[in-house]
């Protein structure tokens, strides 16, 4: 019983340690005027909320940007990374500890090297400025976390399954859709939301290769932060956040269930 309640404490601490940095955002999103030392703002208005939803101001146009680049660099990720991955779990091959480094590499190099060396390559493919050339930058530091989790997912991958229902028959799409995803249905669930938010969240990568023509809601916000317009900076802030947390317990909520079900049909 005393267990539970300090689970419960703990959970709450948390989730209120996670939830109050966001308190600010929302106040000011809807204030109309709020400066020291009042507590709260003097004046309430909706004004931030109904320019960031107004046509013209760009808001909902970088939203949908960013959404779809985010969506288009986790598919890409989940085709490069499950064949990746399960070579990487299976497979004992010379060089595999090189290779590892490789992948790893975006995440030790600082990312204006990253983003500077990228630029100078893709100037010269021409895919500057482009939403083309923004999802493959994307790639560079998604990749590794989306190898990385499928690796770990296929080291204790039992291929044993896939071999009987070859010898029933099954052709490699069928194995591949009805014995091998849902066994890694998890795992690649946890890599695909470790890539939309790390696509979702790009800045530097987004500015250098796109230009400022690719104008994602990083970008969009970042110029509303430095103009001084609070209420709006507050209002994107809050979209911005939202399809992550969402994203979070959704996914988190799918793994439980999943769980759940499959130490049930353990249990059987």
């Amino acid at each position: 019983m005393r267990g539970n309640a300090l689970r419960l404490f703990a959970g709450l601490a948390l989730a209120l340690w996670l939830v109050l940095p966001l308190v600010p955002l929302a106040i000011w999103s809807v204030a109309h005027g709020w400066r020291f030392p009042d507590l709260l703002p003097q004046q309430w208005s909706g004004n931030a909320w109904a320019y960031a939803f107004s046509p013209g101001s760009g808001v909902l146009e970088s939203l949908g940007l960013t959404v779809f680049i985010a969506t288009a660099t986790t598919v890409l990720a989940a085709l490069v990374g499950v064949p990746a991955g399960r070579a990487l779990g299976l497979h004992e091959f010379r060089g595999k500890g090189i290779v590892t480094l490789i992948l790893i590499a975006p995440a030790i190099v600082p990312g204006i090297a990253v983003a500077l060396g990228l630029h100078g390559v893709f100037l010269r493919l021409g895919l500057t400025g482009t939403v083309g050339g923004v999802i493959l930058a994307h790639l560079i530091p998604v990749i590794p976390y989306m190898t990385l989790i499928m690796a770990s997912v296929f080291s204790s991958f039992d291929t044993d399954v896939e071999a009987q229902a070859r010898s029933l028959g099954a052709r490699p799409v069928q194995v591949f859709i009805h014995v091998t995803l849902p066994a890694i249905l998890p795992g690649l669930m946890t890599g695909a939301l470790f890539a939309f938010l790390v696509s979702w969240s790009q800045y530097l990568l987004t500015l250098s290769i796109g230009g400022g023509r690719v104008q994602t809601l990083p970008l969009t916000l970042f110029t509303f932060a430095t103009s001084g317009r609070n209420d709006v900076t507050g209002a994107i802030a809050i979209l911005y956040i939202l399809p992550g947390v969402l994203i979070l317990l959704f996914t988190a909520r799918h793994l439980t269930g999943r769980n759940q079900s499959l130490a049930a049909r353990v249990g059987a």
